[in-house]
């Protein structure tokens, strides 16, 4: 054994590894991404990203049916995608080991929403288990295994952003030697879900549920600390550790199995501490669980939305909290597109042609803030193109053309069938694939559309433009964003024809670019200050004195975009080029 400092995301690939898995599947998506691109490190594993995570969990669960044990990653939305195999998966089990990783985001620091993924194992009937740090989450991934195929079931363990990036001391193992892949043995009782046989297996999930619940009352994962008898606390997760701070005195229930809970154990706490409260992040889903079973709980005031801190928990058990000095006022930052960004050019265009816009999820959904402005909806991933078609059904387009952006990787995930459908149905939006030749909002995962695999191989490089047309699409274009003339040019043209069209706006994601062009600098004798340069949102060019634009060389790139748009000539490039800014 050894010690080590491990990430919640590394030590859960860790756990995975140790535990003997040997297929790796997902989707990068914050807070989840770290953990399958550690484990893709790992001796002795294949690991792959898929289009999306319906995919993964189905790759997975071949490979658990081949006797394989599998190991998914994905962020809670990601499980909304994978939710149609999982329902059903609960229904068949499993053949080695499956284990979801499923990183949530209370305070959505990287999301769309804030649901919370416990929900998932009523819903589903499978196990989920909560670490609350970086040494649980090793432990817990490498019991889930053993749990998996122990109860024949997927199991989920449910973690969160906090302790997905946060590090802490763990205690790595070995490897578990395991043999090969047992033996396939066809089993259409099992494996095949046609009417009959489900309903078959419907009871035997059932039965699970039972010897589970069973389980849980005397799991190790779940464990009751006895003080102070006048408060007992319920809580799991990161909030273990806040309880801990703010009340060190008080009796604790920590669940590390939430799915199923122990009710016997929980009532047997309640009854030993005079009173009983919940701490918990996201739904009220441990009060609930409490509820059902009986137990008596005494609401305090939490917030169901954000990240829980320990000041929160403590101003909530009546605990004086020291005083919080007053937020610092300073000038708003709000994110923005790199330097050099590619979208920047699309937007520009898509803003001249005065376009309505249906966003979706990538490193573009910073269009829809000031001062490009450029975007209207932003809901899930690929849900643009279905969007649009939809707002051109309810009659808009006519005065003001209707635009989906969608980014290379977003498209593959679920934009295809949204494109199939609107050609299909006789639609007549712009379809617009932002692509910058990499998964970038998440930190350059590679995806169908780049040529190479999560472990680095080479792949077959998917053809947008092909695979447009298969689908239908006759009026399908490719231009460069950087070329801003001829990308207006381009938007113009299609977003007045009468049927579905395509523009592929491709350039690299400027971070990708290892030696960046040289860069600009302003004549400020030629700025005249009216601002068409400022309004492209680049970080690299501010004002002076609230006027004459300036260019700070150490972060442009030498992308050429505000020379276009500058109509006095006052922006030129800087003398030789040199190791400064960029990427």
């Amino acid at each position: 054994m050894s010690h080590t400092l491990l990430s919640g995301n590394e030590a859960a690939a860790r756990g995975a590894w140790e535990a003997g898995a040997t297929v790796g599947a997902g989707y990068p998506g914050t807070p989840s991404t770290q953990a399958l691109e550690v484990f893709a490190r790992m001796d002795g594993v294949y690991a792959e990203w898929c289009p999306n995570e319906k995919v993964a969990l189905e790759v997975a669960a071949g490979a658990s049916m081949g006797g394989a044990r599998s190991f998914v990653t994905t962020k809670h939305v990601g499980v909304n995608v994978a939710a149609d195999p999982l329902m059903t998966l609960a229904y068949t089990g499993v053949g080695a080991g499956l284990v979801l990783w499923v990183a949530d985001d209370p305070g959505m620091h990287s999301s769309q929403n804030e649901q919370d993924s416990r929900n998932w194992g009523p819903f589903a009937r499978v196990p989920v288990l909560e670490p609350s740090d970086s040494a649980e989450a090793l432990t817990f991934v490498r019991e889930a295994f053993e749990l998996s195929e122990r109860f024949d079931t997927p199991v989920i363990v449910r973690v969160t952003t906090r302790i997905a990036h946060s590090k802490g001391a763990v205690e790595a193992g070995e490897r578990l030697e395991r043999e090969d892949a047992r033996p396939y043995e066809k089993d259409l009782g099992k494996w095949v879900m046609m009417p009959a046989m489900a309903r078959a297996r419907r009871s035997s999930v059932d039965e699970r549920v039972e010897q589970m619940t069973r389980f849980a009352e005397e799991t190790k994962l779940n464990r009751v600390e006895m003080r102070d008898t006048a408060l007992g606390i319920v809580t799991s997760g990161v909030c273990y550790h806040h309880v801990r701070e703010v009340a060190p005195d008080a009796s604790v229930f920590k669940l590390g199995l939430s799915y199923p809970v122990p009710g016997e154990a929980l009532r047997g706490f309640a009854g030993s501490v005079d009173r009983v409260v919940v701490v918990e992040e996201a739904d009220p889903y441990l009060y609930s669980r409490l509820r059902i079973e009986g137990v008596e709980v005494d609401p305090i005031p939490l917030p169901h939305a954000g990240e829980l801190t320990p000041g929160l928990i403590g101003r909530a058990l009546g605990h004086p909290q020291p005083e919080v000095r007053e937020a610092i006022d300073v000038p708003p930052r709000p994110p923005l597109m790199c330097p050099g960004c590619p979208h920047r050019g699309a937007y520009y265009a898509l803003k001249k042609a005065k376009a309505i816009v249906m966003g979706d999820i990538g490193c573009y959904t910073l269009g829809a803030l000031p001062p490009l402005a450029m975007m209207d909806s932003c809901v899930c991933m690929g849900a643009s193109v279905g969007m649009a078609h939809g707002m051109t059904l309810a009659g808009h387009g006519s005065t003001r053309p209707v635009v989906a952006v969608i980014g290379d990787s977003t498209f593959v995930h679920s934009g295809i069938t949204g494109l199939s459908d609107a050609v299909y149905n006789g639609g007549s939006a712009t379809v617009c694939i932002l692509d910058n030749r990499i998964t970038a909002m998440t930190g350059h995962q590679h995806n169908p559309v780049t040529g190479k695999t999560l472990q680095g191989a080479d792949a077959v490089e998917m053809d947008l433009e092909a695979l447009a047309r298969s689908l239908g699409v006759e009026r399908v274009r490719t231009v460069d964003p950087h070329d801003l003339e001829a990308s207006v040019e381009v938007v113009r043209e299609e977003v007045v024809a009468d049927e579905v069209s395509v523009i592929v706006f491709r350039a690299p994601c400027a971070l990708l670019i290892k030696e960046p062009e040289q860069p600009y600098a302003v004549d400020d004798e030629a700025c005249t200050a009216c601002g068409a340069c400022i309004q492209l949102g680049c970080p690299a060019i501010s004002t002076v004195e609230g006027r004459k634009a300036s260019i700070d060389i150490t972060l442009c790139v030498g992308c050429g975009d505000c020379v276009q748009v500058c109509r006095f000539s006052a922006i030129e490039l800087t003398g030789p080029a040199c190791d400064i800014g960029g990427v």
